[in-house]
């Protein structure tokens, strides 16, 4: 397998007339983060499910650690660990009791004590899990997806309603799995999240891939680059950069200017300086996942949830 421990190659999913998934071809390699990325209905959820053999696919081939998704799917539930979106157990055992109860169910598991340690959560282990905060469910969660010492982890928006203090421990706790060597298939809505956490991602509409590499590949090839806002600039101020030989615009009351290379920020700086042109401030901010999403799709992933 060459390093890859999925393999998916002409992936169709049909139900009825729709076309779910159409012809997708990717590939996970041995220890990354890899996330799907998509609006409601763009066959990001269907794909995974298809992975974690939750559904069959109607055509297509799929390799899950070398097994066939299709016809090994026993073999390949041993050795994955899945998370799904709206996870929950059972309200009143303790956390290390509800941690023993599916570790019990299989033949290798990762003892209890090392899960409470991995996911930080020794100081909870004899709390009820009804009695824990959204961010503390989701680490028990985590560590019930690990009780069978999976290669593979599968966590569907890990992060949702949870606050930001709670949703970094939980990407701790997703960078510590990659520190094990554990391979993650992450699906979520937060572009932040995807493009800190993610060594490759895949950007999904309509039931296709449109676009599949690192973050910051994909930035660099579908993004605007670098860009140089001149907070309450003018017309005048677009005109003389344009002059320049930049490339600008006066958008409402701010000129944005798109820049090459570092040396165009000095020549933006130098002529507003010598031009005497009233602005606020001057930002400068490159290319974002988010930015891609929406030149990509027409659309902010956030209005979909």
């Amino acid at each position: 397998m060459a390093g890859h421990v999925i393999e998916v190659k002409d992936l169709v999913k049909r139900y009825g007339d729709l076309k779910a998934v159409d012809g997708t071809n990717f590939h996970v390699d041995k220890g990354e983060v890899f996330s799907i990325l998509g609006p409601n209905g763009a066959g990001k959820t269907t794909t995974v499910e298809i992975m974690e053999c939750l559904r069959k696919p109607t055509s297509g081939t799929i390799n899950v650690l070398g097994f066939d998704v299709a016809k090994e799917a026993r073999e390949i539930r041993k050795k994955v660990g899945i998370l799904p979106q709206e996870f929950n157990t059972y309200d009143l055992l303790t956390v290390r009791e509800n941690i023993d109860y599916f570790g019990a169910m299989f033949d290798r598991r990762i003892p209890t004590q090392e899960l409470l340690d991995a996911v930080n959560l020794n100081e909870k282990e004899d709390v009820f899990y009804k009695n824990l905060s959204g961010g503390l469910k989701q680490r028990v969660g985590v560590a019930i997806a690990m009780v069978n010492d999976p290669e593979i982890i599968f966590l569907d928006e890990p992060t949702t309603g949870l606050d930001p203090k709670a949703r970094r421990e939980v990407w701790d706790i997703i960078r510590d799995l990659k520190k094990r060597g554990k391979t993650v298939i992450l699906t979520t809505h937060y572009m932040e999240e995807a493009e800190i956490l993610s060594d490759r991602l895949a950007i999904m509409n309509d039931g296709k891939f449109i676009a599949y590499d690192t973050p910051r590949a994909i930035i660099k090839e579908h993004g605007y680059g670098t860009l140089c806002v001149i907070k309450s600039g003018s017309r005048a101020v677009a005109d003389m950069l344009k002059a320049q030989g930049l490339n600008c615009e006066l958008k409402e009351n701010d000129v944005h200017c798109w820049m090459q290379n570092k040396a165009d920020l000095q020549i933006i700086f130098r002529q507003l300086e010598s031009s005497g042109a009233y602005y606020d401030e001057v930002l400068v901010k490159r290319s974002s996942l988010e930015d891609v999403f929406l030149r990509l799709t027409g659309r902010h992933l956030v209005e979909e949830v």
